[in-house]
């Protein structure tokens, strides 16, 4: 009768305490809130996927009360303390448990079968059935595989996942449709009428083909092995890279998600030898990925398939205890150029120039600093293409800025009433892409999506791989967010230019020839069962200068279009 008593209630403690979330899902933002409020431990530093995501509630220490509502007293006259999860808005939510099937009495009797839990455990996600309409043009980011092209779009996700002796397998595949209604493009510069209109290297289709079409991709899908910290794994899990909300320049959930194997550490304690002073926490993680190019670049399937090699480190000091930052650097070249240098994190060449292999490098660095007792983050993040000219110290002295992009941001909570778990929350991100000053004045065709030796550039399937404004673009994002026990509510503005590079090179820039749109958008979502949310949007989206300016013989500008495009969204969601 004991083992039974404990076994459940093992069961139910492990159901309530751990979360393991996909990239940007309401419940992983909705832990990110938390963690702004020291409610949640953090499970990641500078890499995330759906493995890696596994949120945990920091528990509280409280005085047990008698009867009479006074603390109960030991035989020595001290308070009995008990552990309880902290409180929060959407505690009466089920936000998605994870379920121990078996519970083992034996946690390993050694050093190595302590690495690993003995429990088996499932967790179910979804399904969640997303919707939009877009009325006048193609609107939408960070939604995996979906394009969410002019008319109606949707998306269908679920799956499970599974953990026993440290092996983890992971089913969580995306099925969707796009109405794909056509709209007036602009002439395209490559050999598909579909693809994007400047460039030598980017694979970004402005349509994707003139008809109605389905989307298979196996999503956040992986099988993986976790010894301690040190895990490998091999799968289609989307990766999120820094602390970006909106544009994380290196990786997002933007694009497909493409076959890759990673190995390395997660977020690990560190502790100096002989003397176990702890210094922080690291996390690293190296990867190899198979990219693939659209349906609508090239006529040449020879190049179909690039090559993505990745690493990253990220280090949390533990004298401040808020503070993180790191540095991720990629390559992208052939598949068939199965070197080893790629592996190397410091090989920093672009060798591949003149040659038949072809490459190109990426790094960012970024910083993140999180204030608990106020409820505030800030964080910043840099990237870099290629490298700085005549080698660091003099490229940094003589123009730093040849290649550099940037985006930064905060995050801040807000307490309306703590005993009716009433908060709200702040974000506002501002990110630019664009080329520098000194490319604008050699008039040099350039982007940092862009790459001649890899003609699709940083995309896979035609959607870009990091930040889906990474096209020579700028924007600023702020929303507001109520957050109460039976959903949130939201209100988002933005303003952006989607590419200011096309008319750096191509156009009259004394003229002001920039595209620029605006979004004002509002979103509910409530919980009208614990286990059942509907989410709605609706958002209006205000585009000058769609096709850019054109210009007749006299230099007069003869087009100015404007289009005014509505965004409506529908997501119903199930948690078991």
């Amino acid at each position: 009768m004991k083992k039974i008593i404990f076994a459940t209630a093992a069961f139910l403690f492990s159901a309530a305490l751990f979360a393991q979330e996909a990239l940007k899902s309401t419940e992983e933002e909705y832990y990110d809130f938390l963690s702004l409020q020291g409610i949640v431990e953090r499970p990641t530093l500078g890499y995330r996927t759906l493995s890696d995501s596994e949120w945990k509630f920091i528990e509280e220490t409280v005085n047990v009360l008698d009867e009479n509502g006074n603390p109960l007293l030991d035989e020595e006259g001290n308070p009995v303390t008990t552990k309880v999860l902290p409180s929060h808005p959407w505690q009466n939510n089920n936000l998605g448990k994870k379920y121990t099937l078996w519970q083992s009495q034996n946690q390993g009797k050694n050093w190595f079968t302590r690495g690993y839990d003995h429990n088996i455990k499932c967790k179910v996600y979804g399904p969640e059935w997303f919707n939009s309409y877009n009325t006048a043009a193609p609107y939408g980011q960070n939604d995996g595989a979906l394009w969410q092209g002019k008319g109606y779009n949707s998306s269908l996700t679920g799956g499970a996942r599974f953990e026993m002796y440290g092996f983890e397998v992971t089913l969580k595949p995306q099925l969707s449709f796009s109405q794909n209604l056509s709209f007036e493009m602009m002439t395209s510069v490559y050999p598909n009428q579909y693809g994007y209109y400047w460039g030598y290297g980017l694979d970004a289709p402005q349509r994707f083909g003139d008809a109605a079409f389905w989307t298979f991709d196996w999503g956040d899908s992986e099988f993986r092995y976790t010894w301690r910290s040190f895990s490998l794994g091999a799968g289609t899990q989307a990766l999120w890279l820094g602390p970006s909300q909106y544009n994380p320049i290196l990786h997002s959930n933007n694009a497909p998600t493409y076959p890759k194997f990673d190995i390395g550490l997660r977020k690990t304690k560190v502790f100096l030898p002989f003397c176990n002073w702890y210094i922080g926490d690291i996390e690293s993680r190296i990867w190899m990925g198979y990219l693939t190019e659209s349906s609508f670049f090239d006529n040449n399937s020879s190049n179909d398939h690039n090559r993505i090699n990745g690493f990253t480190f990220s280090y949390n000091p533990s004298f401040i205890p808020g503070l993180s930052f790191g540095v991720t650097k990629v390559c992208i070249s052939k598949w068939n150029s199965f070197d080893i240098r790629y592996l190397n994190p410091f090989y920093d060449s672009n060798s591949g120039i003149g040659e038949e292999i072809g490459e190109d490098q990426k790094m960012s660095c970024y910083i993140d600093l999180i204030i608990p007792r106020v409820g505030l983050e800030l964080y910043g993040e840099l990237g870099l293409d290629d490298y700085l000219q005549g080698g660091w110290i003099e490229g940094l002295t003589r123009y730093p800025f040849d290649t550099l992009i940037w985006t930064a941001g905060l995050k801040k909570s807000i307490t309306f009433s703590k005993k009716k778990n009433i908060y709200g929350e702040v974000i506002f991100e501002y990110s630019d892409m664009e080329l520098a000053r000194n490319k604008v004045s050699a008039k040099a065709a350039y982007c940092f999506n862009m790459h001649h030796q890899v003609t699709q550039g940083y995309t896979n399937k035609g959607q870009y791989i990091g930040s889906a404004l990474a096209n020579g673009g700028n924007s600023q994002t702020l929303s507001f967010s109520l957050i109460y026990p039976k959903g949130k509510s939201s209100i988002l503005l933005q303003r952006a230019n989607p590419d200011n590079t096309y008319s750096y090179i191509n156009l009259n820039n004394e003229n002001q020839t920039y595209k620029g749109f605006y979004i004002i958008g509002l979103e509910n979502l409530h919980y009208f069962l614990p286990s059942f949310t509907i989410k709605t949007g609706i958002a209006y989206q205000h585009i000058v200068n769609s096709k850019y300016f054109t210009y007749d013989s006299e230099n007069k500008v003869t087009s100015t279009e404007t289009l005014h495009n509505a965004i409506i969204n529908l997501t119903f969601a199930y948690n078991f």
